[in-house]
């Protein structure tokens, strides 16, 4: 179980692919964890480096008393591609993980290389909607939101069809823990980036899903706007995690932007003897 401490906490990550290849890091979204990837990456390209964590409160990284603050979340990030020797990296950021990749393209522009926004946006929600959501999950667990969070993950047919993989992914969030779930409410619901991701000068993907019911197309586009260049796609009948939903539709899209943008590894740093 590889961790790394870092902004006085530990990080679990995970690697795979290619170990010189050009770095691609993912990060998830809320109630979740690195293994939301997991249906995409038999669909990218081998000779990746794909390094993936758990954000602070989830998964197998520390759990520390809420609230968060999306600096800290940034600053989590930085540490873990810092500590890995990684800079120029592309980030791919799924929706609470769309914010963190935003943040940390304005606040350390040397670690990312090009930018994947999935299903994401500037602003998500309000502050009155997240504190409400914290309150509830301290009270009551994450259950207590659970049926309302994956109606809006995936479209009605999906859940009808894939049931038995719904479940899994329910019982994945379910296992969220109470405070990181609430530590990261507090983060999304005091974050605005439309004026720092209005300065950004790079390479930018965004991808929507038609059906998405946390972040609605529009928003995505709206956000996709304010970056120059950024090209925008939307993804028909997907919901709000395309590389759970429709992974080989949304490595279409990643593919080619991998090949134009994820550049390659430089030579390991010298040996000092």
């Amino acid at each position: 179980m590889p961790l790394i401490r870092t902004n006085a906490i530990e990080l679990h990550y995970t690697e795979d692919g290619a170990p010189d290849g050009p770095p691609v890091l993912l990060l998830h979204a809320l109630g979740l964890d690195h293994r939301v990837w997991d249906p995409l990456l038999p669909h990218l390209p081998p000779d990746l480096r794909l390094i993936r964590c758990d954000l602070r409160g989830h998964g197998r990284s520390t759990v520390p008393p809420a609230p968060y603050g999306m600096q800290a979340l940034v600053h989590d990030a930085a540490g873990l591609l810092d500590a890995l020797g990684v800079s120029d990296a592309v980030v791919v950021g799924l929706s609470l993980g769309g914010l963190v990749a935003q943040g940390l393209a304005a606040e350390r522009p040397d670690l990312v290389a090009a930018l994947v926004l999935s299903n994401t946006a500037a602003k998500i929600g309000t502050e009155a909607i997240w504190q409400d959501r914290a309150d509830t999950v301290r009270d009551r667990g994450v259950a207590a939101l659970a049926d309302g969070i994956l109606a809006r993950w995936f479209p009605p047919r999906f859940r009808q069809a894939r049931a038995a993989e719904v479940a899994l992914w329910r019982d994945r969030l379910c296992a969220t823990p109470a405070e990181g779930y609430a530590g990261c409410c507090a983060a999304i619901g005091h974050t605005d980036l439309f004026d720092s991701t209005a300065r950004l000068r790079l390479p930018a993907l965004a991808v929507a899903g038609a059906l998405d019911g946390a972040t609605p197309a529009d928003m995505v586009r709206e956000t996709a706007a304010l970056i120059p260049g950024c090209a925008f796609h939307l993804l028909p009948g997907t919901g709000h995690l395309p590389c759970v939903q429709a992974p080989e539709a949304l490595a279409a899209l990643l593919d080619p932007f991998l090949a134009a943008h994820a550049p390659p590894a430089g030579p390991p740093p010298p040996r000092i003897l």
